[in-house]
């Protein structure tokens, strides 16, 4: 084993420029604090009777996505000859908004990026999020539900497979930033969860989010250890927690805690973007064919998959409902990011067969760092709309207005964010990291067990329990 393969996951190397959580949350509230004010300001305002009924941003005709279409694909953009309806200025306006921001904050950036090159690579990948929206709008596709995600999933392993990411060089190094975008979406998607409906979800998001995950995360790495006899403890943990809070984040903290290696990271990472991918789609077709109701399904979507942009994704198939509800469950989850991080350093600290014999420093520090701080984003941003929605009598208006253009912005950022992971999984490379199938059948048996509790948990703290009565 050469050097490279036995470093740790997580260089402890000092990188210039600021983390990708810090810019999310400043490229989302920029945002939120540009569509709020255009909202407050110069928002449209529809009077019957001598009162406000409806406010309408000004930006919203030019954010949208391209529209339906069944046998020329070009009416995505005018609309059908019978019905014409023009969507290209609500993409080009999404392009202009998103990439002005992100190219603005790029010099800035971990690590640091050329704003030309930047805004290069992201017009690449704006091209191929649109033809991910495209392919989604078509008739017979959208009758199956085969949502934009999952396009654009598709047409980003078609690239990764193929010509690869190396055939966009420093245009991709610099825009191809998966995690950027998952985030700063939903940084923006916290102006959609009111602080009055986080705090009515209460204890059964905690119950969901709380008692579950450490219960799979223990009972995985035990299994991990005693039945499949895993090598690696490190490998195990890291799939564990990966699997069990909320995937690639949850994964790197934990491999940092545990000093896992960097093949051992990118299998639990790799593990995890294809299972999302799946459950993903399958989740709410599953809820669909079970007949749960949007917060049920939604809960059980929060509590099982991994990565909170397909949370999201997944809860936004099933409706506004399932939407809120997932994402918040996800969110209660992602909490436990720095607690899982810190407990799992603190026992390798203790454990007799300490592979390296090396004992990982940790404390408040060690959390605070390693705490997924788009989070902080999220929370700010729901605190801002619930003050403007509590403010006036025309607070919910203007929330709704506000919201209506930033639910556009986020879907393109998810779009993105799933072309880039599409892009980023090889196969081939994937393929020789699996150290005689364990991973796969800890990740299966694992993830088996946690959609099992959580959806019993998840019915128990929402249609059983009988909260405030």
């Amino acid at each position: 084993m050469n050097e490279s393969d036995s470093a740790p996951a997580v260089s402890t190397e000092n990188k210039s420029g600021l983390s990708e959580d810090v810019i999310a949350i400043l490229a989302g509230m920029l945002i939120l604090v540009l569509c709020f004010a255009l909202t407050i300001t110069t928002g449209e305002r529809t009077v019957e009777d001598g009162a406000v009924t409806e406010i309408t941003n000004p930006l919203k005709p030019y954010v949208s996505k391209p529209g339906g279409w069944k046998a020329n694909p070009i009416e995505s953009f005018t609309g059908p000859t019978d019905k014409p309806k023009s969507t290209w200025p609500g993409t080009l306006g999404a392009l202009l908004i998103l990439g002005a921001f992100m190219t603005a904050l790029s010099p800035f950036m971990r690590p640091r990026a050329n704003p030309g090159a930047f805004i290069g690579g992201f017009l690449i990948l704006f091209v191929l999020a649109t033809i991910a929206y495209v392919l989604a709008g078509q008739s017979v596709v959208k009758s199956y539900n085969l949502e934009y995600a999952l396009w654009a999933l598709v047409v980003g392993l078609i690239i990764g497979n193929t010509i690869g990411k190396q055939a966009f060089g420093q245009l991709g190094e610099a825009a191809m930033r998966t995690e950027l975008y998952i985030k700063t979406g939903l940084v923006i998607l916290g102006a959609e969860v009111l602080f009055s409906r986080l705090m009515a979800l209460g204890m059964p998001g905690v119950m969901v989010a709380w008692v579950v995950t450490p219960i799979v995360l223990i009972t995985t790495f035990w299994f991990g250890q005693k039945i499949l006899k895993m090598k690696s403890a490190s490998l195990n943990m890291t799939i564990s927690a990966d699997m069990s809070v909320c995937g690639v984040s949850a994964a790197i903290a934990t491999a940092a805690a545990c000093k896992a290696k960097k093949e051992e990271l990118s299998v639990a990472i790799g593990l995890s973007l294809c299972f999302t991918a799946v459950m993903m789609a399958v989740m709410p077709m599953m809820i669909t064919w079970m007949g749960l109701d949007e917060e049920l399904g939604g809960a059980w979507i929060g509590g099982t998959i991994d990565a909170t942009g397909a949370v999201a994704v997944a809860g936004g198939f099933l409706g506004e409902t399932g939407l809120l509800v997932a994402t918040t469950v996800k969110m209660i989850q992602n909490i436990l990011i720095g607690v899982i991080a810190f407990g799992v350093a603190v026992y390798w600290t203790t454990r007799s067969d300490s592979e390296d014999g090396e004992k990982p420093k940790v404390g408040a520090g060690e959390i605070w760092k390693r705490f997924p701080k788009f989070v902080l984003g999220f929370i700010a941003a729901s605190i801002i709309a619930s003050f403007i929605y509590a403010s006036s009598s025309e607070g919910e208006m203007m929330v709704s207005a506000t919201t209506a253009v930033t639910k556009g912005l986020r879907g393109w950022l998810f779009c993105l964010a799933f072309i880039c992971i599409g892009i980023d999984l090889n196969f081939r490379q994937l393929s020789s990291q699996f150290h005689g199938g364990k991973p796969l059948v800890l990740y299966i048996c694992g993830q088996t067990l946690n959609v099992i509790l959580t959806l019993a948990m998840a019915y128990l703290a929402f249609k059983v329990i009988p909260w405030g009565s």
